[in-house]
């Protein structure tokens, strides 16, 4: 877990971020802050495109950042995930599996609630989560793909 302060600053930072979100379809502003084990901060905010399915949730931008500055090896230890229309809404399931293949494993993920913010864990907010794979090979033998490797 994380503390309260910590958590207020990450809500802080998420709710920047979203004032930078490019938004003129929706009009529904993302934005996102994330902590790593380490103590580094990220933000993002959501970039959409007239071809919806271009679109990137806040989410991902600030754990794309994260990775493209500091490396694959860089996990998440809290992230937020904000909106300007102030109501409930946790991320999407696309936010969700890029969130656990780069989290902590006591990571945590912050949204806003019916009444408040509230803070779940990673397995809590995508239980069943893709972790690995059997690949077939063009020979026809098997070769197990897991997280990470």
């Amino acid at each position: 877990m994380i503390s309260t302060d910590l958590k207020e600053k990450l809500i802080l930072l998420a709710k920047e971020a979203q004032k930078k979100a490019y938004v003129p379809y929706s009009k529904f502003a993302v934005g996102s802050a994330l902590i790593t084990e380490d103590g580094d901060i990220f933000t993002g905010c959501n970039v959409e495109n007239i071809s919806y399915g271009l679109s990137n949730c806040g989410e991902r931008t600030a754990i794309f950042k994260m990775i493209s500055e500091k490396g694959p090896q860089t996990k998440i230890k809290a992230i937020v995930c904000t909106t300007k229309a102030d109501i409930a809404c946790s991320p999407c399931g696309a936010c969700r599996q890029v969130i656990q293949e780069f989290s902590s494993p006591d990571g945590v993920v912050i949204y806003k609630g019916e009444n408040d913010y509230v803070t779940v864990s990673v397995a809590q907010i995508l239980p069943g989560a893709f972790t690995e794979f059997i690949a077939i090979e063009d020979d026809g033998s098997e070769r197990r793909i897991q997280k990470g490797a």
